[in-house]
C-alpha cells in the first residue's frame, strides 16, 4: 500500500472513532432524557463487551494468568479508573450539563495526561507543559463556572460539570498508567483484562443502584442507547484506533482526537439545540492554547 493510500485509510479508521467516541455524550445524554440509570448502563455496556471479547481474548488470558496476577494491582486501578468511574461519571455528568460543556472539558484528556504523568513520575515534565496544564485547567475553570465570580466565590458549581471533572482525570490517570510500562499482553487481551477488573467493582455499585430504586426500564430507549455504546464507542472506536495508529503511527493519529469536541459540539447543537455560549468560547480559547502548547513542547523535546 503506498503512502497516500495508508495516510487516507488511516483518515477513515481515525475519524470514525472519533465520531464514535463524540456520539458516546451524545447517547449519554439521550440516556439522562430517558432516566436511564448511568452506573446501571455502564455496567451492563462493560458487561456485554467482556463477552464478546471472551472469546477471542481467553487462550492469552490463561497463558499469561501468572503475569497478570503479579500485576493485579495496577491492573485494578486501571480498571476502576477506565471502566468503574469513567464512563459512570460520564453518563451522569450528562443528566446536569450540556454535551458541549462535556466535550470541551474532555479535550482536556491528553494535558491532564502530562500532569498525571509527571505526578506519578511516569514522565519528566517542564515549564512549558505546566503553563499548558495551567492554561487548560483555567479554560476548564471557565466552563464549570460559566465566566461567572459569583459562582466561584459561592461554590456554586453544577454537579454535572464537577463529575465531568471526575471522569477527566480518571480517563487521564488511566492513559498515564498505560504509558507506564510495556504490558506483556496484546492490545485486545489487555483491554479484557482492564474491562475484567472494572466490572468487578461495577458489581456492587450496580446493586447498590438498583436497591437506591434506579431500576432500568427494559424498553426501546434502553436497547438503542446500550446496543451503540457497546458496539461503537465500546469496540468499534477501540479497533478503528488501533488500525488508525498501526498506519500513520500515534502521534499523527493524536491530532485526530481533536476532532472530538467538534463533533460533539455540533451534533448537540442539531440534536438538542444546545447553544455555544461565550464562556465554551472563552474555555475553548484557553484549552486549545494549553494543548498547542503542551504538544509544540512535546514534539519538540
Amino acid at each position: 500500500m503506498n503512502q497516500n493510500n495508508k495516510i487516507y485509510l488511516a483518515s477513515i479508521y481515525l475519524f470514525g472513532a472519533t465520531l464514535f467516541w463524540a456520539g458516546n455524550f451524545i447517547v449519554g445524554k439521550i440516556a439522562s432524557i430517558n432516566e436511564i440509570p448511568p452506573i446501571s448502563l455502564n455496567f451492563y455496556r462493560w458487561f456485554l463487551a467482556w463477552l464478546i471479547l471472551l472469546p477471542f481474548t481467553f487462550k492469552e488470558l490463561i497463558k499469561k494468568k501468572d503475569y497478570i496476577l503479579n500485576n493485579i494491582g495496577l491492573f485494578i486501578i486501571m480498571g476502576i479508573t477506565a471502566v468503574t468511574v469513567f464512563n459512570s461519571a460520564l453518563f451522569y455528568s450528562l443528566k446536569f450539563t450540556q454535551v458541549i460543556s462535556g466535550v470541551l472539558m474532555i479535550s482536556t484528556v491528553p494535558v491532564m495526561i502530562i500532569f498525571i504523568s509527571s505526578l506519578l513520575k511516569i514522565e519528566k515534565t517542564n515549564i512549558f507543559q505546566i503553563i499548558g496544564v495551567g492554561l487548560s485547567l483555567t479554560g476548564v475553570l471557565f466552563i464549570i463556572t460559566k465566566a461567572d465570580i459569583d459562582i466561584l466565590k459561592n461554590l456554586d458549581f453544577n454537579r454535572g460539570d464537577l463529575t465531568m471533572v471526575i471522569a477527566m482525570l480518571s480517563w487521564a490517570t488511566y492513559s498515564a498508567l498505560l504509558k507506564k510500562k510495556k504490558y506483556e499482553l496484546s492490545q485486545i487481551s489487555l483491554l479484557q483484562v482492564v474491562i475484567s477488573f472494572g466490572v468487578v467493582f461495577l458489581i456492587p455499585l450496580y446493586f447498590i443502584d438498583i436497591n437506591m430504586g434506579n431500576l432500568i426500564k427494559l424498553e426501546k430507549p434502553f436497547f438503542l442507547t446500550l446496543t451503540y455504546v457497546v458496539l461503537f464507542p465500546g469496540l468499534a472506536s477501540f479497533f478503528f484506533w488501533i488500525k488508525g495508529v498501526a498506519l500513520i503511527g500515534a502521534n499523527r493519529a493524536g491530532v485526530f482526537l481533536h476532532l472530538m469536541p467538534i463533533l460533539g459540539a455540533v451534533m448537540a447543537m442539531i440534536i438538542f439545540n444546545e447553544k455555544i455560549m461565550f464562556y465554551h468560547f472563552l474555555g475553548a480559547v484557553f484549552i486549545v492554547a494549553g494543548i498547542t502548547l503542551s504538544n509544540k513542547k512535546l514534539v519538540n523535546a
